[in-house]
């Protein structure tokens, strides 16, 4: 390759991998797997060594992409500087030398700095280009992981990332409303909901958005020991990445079985940092570029593909969403045997070039050590079909195209079981039937293959077992879990089922006052005719909706009923319970119930009532620190309220927790 062409090749390379990280850093679709833009970046940084060329927005040179987010820019009070990366093993022992060094995570998500002043938070920034963030600071409160207040008298600035679990991101894609796209990847949905406005706070607290911290930037008399400085983290309320200590003789075995643990984490992560203990000496270090030579040095894992025959493309429904898959001849990867990966959508299998079932050779890696994925087609005769009907209900499908460009399959049916995954999901959930281990991507695999097209159907999925045992992360003892867990959920309150129906705008609160005022049978009696407009909290509009959906479903409801044996059916009148006819306001910190919800699962359960304020109203105020300087504590005591702890409300009321 001349000169002359190896500049070319860089400003092939500098296009694409920029055009890759704005769609990666932006929330948008990728369009480069991780596989894909490595490689690149190697051969980039190659010639520009070679050639001494290189763009000024080269990827090499730079922190990182910078999305334009909008919002007010704001200049970093320390740099966020990248980290040097490595994929040998050999050069992490030669960067820790003699020292002690740490090995931690490097989590797959979205860099936040935080800062606090005596004791109260005052900003949250983006890490942006490294210099200049955006200011999120409105999101406070919607990102679990970041206290509001720290106990630390002077000046903190905190280094994290943001991100969110694998089980909350297919959660999320799974509740998407019809014509949403689906997000690709965790990192993928954290980009995107870091994008959000002020506007739409409760869409970041709902897709449980969390930090974990992994560097003390600064604090008045930080402690010069690493270690030290994230156990202060830990102990002023942070969420901190998990971490061990070694050295340069440790670090083949630590990163070997760290390595083996990252199947069984819950969250993203490409790769492991390793950090000097001695912070001072760290200190000491270069700026190279944008790495600072002494504040880390992260380690990629190699990624290891495999040649493998496409056999079919399976097209699995989900919601609106008709995704292929493909089922190909297995290989083994990182020490599993790998049979299927997704395809994602039509889009990515054009991008892709996939070809005909039996006659295109795939390349397969598993993503960060964990997701099967299609990275490239090295062989392929003819195209792909699309299948002109749904696999669930055979229903037409259509291809739809959203604003980006983006090709998608969907099934033409309102009424597919598909469509309904949220509903199934709010039928096995704590709060319902309370059937554990039913995740909704387990629900969707069982909706997909058309096993459950109603409720009554869970009862019968031994019908299926050697089918179910046949699919993808279904065995034998993995399915015997499932149908006992399902046979014991026989057993429910009838006011979780009533709230477990989705019926509209009932939820748990109303099922509990339909029940404690009326009673299962009535519940049923008057949903032929009278309604519930005199219960209290109900109302005409809530009634109406209850009558409207048993007029459309009581055919369903009949089928499901006897499949269960409903307690906790009688009027709270009837139940005499230990709370009847009492008012609560609860406050502070609770020890001995998980949370605050179950404390009012109780009251509600024993006919008492748990309010938000303290009024003339109120029975008792439970509060584990009744001499606080609390507004509700001192109403309370101007107001001669009685103030509990949760052990004399206990011992009063008669729960053994």
């Amino acid at each position: 390759m001349t000169d002359l062409e190896k500049r070319e090749r860089i400003r092939e390379l500098t296009e694409s991998l920029n055009a890759a990280s704005e769609a990666y850093y932006g929330g948008r679709e990728e369009i480069m797997s991780n596989f894909e833009w490595d490689s690149k970046f190697d051969e980039l940084r190659q010639l520009e060594l070679e050639t001494g060329f290189a763009l000024p927005d080269s990827p090499v040179q730079s922190v990182s992409f910078s999305s334009e987010e909008s919002g007010q820019k704001e200049a970093h009070e320390y740099p966020a500087l990248s980290l040097a990366k490595t994929k040998l093993i050999p050069d992490l022992q030669q960067w820790a030398g003699t020292k002690e060094v740490w090995v931690s995570w490097k989590l797959d998500g979205l860099t936040l700095v935080v800062t606090y002043d005596q004791g109260e938070l005052t900003r949250i920034l983006t890490r942006g280009n490294g210099n200049v963030g955006t200011n999120i600071t409105y999101m406070k409160g919607a990102i679990r992981g970041i206290p509001l207040k720290v106990d630390f008298p002077g000046h903190l600035v905190v280094r994290g990332e943001a991100l969110i679990s694998y089980p909350d991101f297919s959660a999320v894609n799974a509740e998407l409303e019809e014509g949403e796209e689906k997000f690709a990847n965790p990192r993928n949905l954290a980009s995107g909901t870091l994008a959000l406005d002020a506007k739409n706070i409760e869409t970041v607290r709902r897709r449980r958005l969390g930090f974990q911290a992994f560097t003390l930037v600064f604090c008045d008399s930080a402690p010069e020991s690493w270690g030290r400085r994230m156990n202060l983290l830990e102990e002023l309320g942070f969420s901190v990445v998990e971490r061990e200590k070694t050295d340069a003789n440790g670090l083949p075995e630590t990163v070997a079985r760290w390595t083996e643990r990252v199947s069984e984490y819950p969250y993203p992560v490409d790769g492991l940092v390793i950090t000097y203990e001695d912070t001072v000496y760290a200190s000491t270090g270069s700026v190279t570029g944008h790495h600072a030579t002494r504040a880390g040095l992260a380690f990629k894992w190699q990624d290891r593909s495999a040649l493998t025959t496409l056999d079919h493309v399976e097209w699995s429904c989900a919601a609106s969403t008709i995704t292929p898959v493909a089922v190909f001849s297995p290989v083994q990867l990182e020490g599993t045997t790998v049979s299927r990966a997704s395809l994602v959508n039509i889009s990515e299998m054009e991008r892709l070039g996939i070809g005909e079932d039996g006659k295109t050779i795939l390349e397969i890696i598993k993503s960060n050590k964990i997701i099967p994925k299609c990275v490239s087609v090295k062989e392929k005769t003819g195209v792909f079909t699309v299948p002109q009907t749904c696999p669930v209900c055979n229903a037409a499908t259509e291809v739809s195209i959203s604003s980006s460009g983006t090709k998608t399959l969907r099934c033409t049916n309102a009424e597919c079981p598909a469509k309904h995954l949220k509903r199934f999901a709010r039928f096995v959930s704590k709060d319902g039937l309370d059937i554990d281990g039913l995740s909704i991507e387990t629900l969707r695999d069982l909706v997909a293959a058309g096993f459950v097209h109603e409720y009554a159907d869970l009862w019968h999925l031994r019908k299926h077992r050697e089918a179910i045992q046949s699919m993808e992360g279904f065995g034998e003892r993995s399915s015997r879990k499932l149908f006992d867990a399902i046979d014991q959920s026989r057993e429910v309150k009838a006011e979780q089922l009533i709230n477990a129906l989705s019926i509209p705008q009932i939820g748990l609160d109303a099922s509990r006052r339909i029940v404690r005022a009326v009673g299962w049978d009535a519940f049923l009696e008057r949903s032929r005719g009278s309604g519930f407009s005199d219960i209290d909290g109900i109302g005409p509009e809530r009634s109406a909706a209850i009558l409207a959906w048993m007029e459309q479903n009581m055919e369903m409801l009949n089928r499901l009923l006897p499949e269960l044996h409903l307690t906790d059916t009688d009027p709270v009148s009837k139940l005499q319970g230990s709370c009847a006819g009492l008012t609560f306001v609860v406050t502070g910190e609770l020890y001995r119930f998980r949370n605050r919800d179950a404390m009012k699962a109780y009251v509600d359960s024993q006919g008492g009532t748990i309010a938000g304020s303290v009024s003339g109203k109120t029975d008792y105020l439970i509060n584990n620190d009744a001499q606080s300087s609390s507004s509700k504590n001192r109403k309370a005591k101007e107001l001669g309220v009685p103030i509990l702890t949760e052990d004399e409300f206990i011992e009063q009321f008669g729960i053994d927790s």
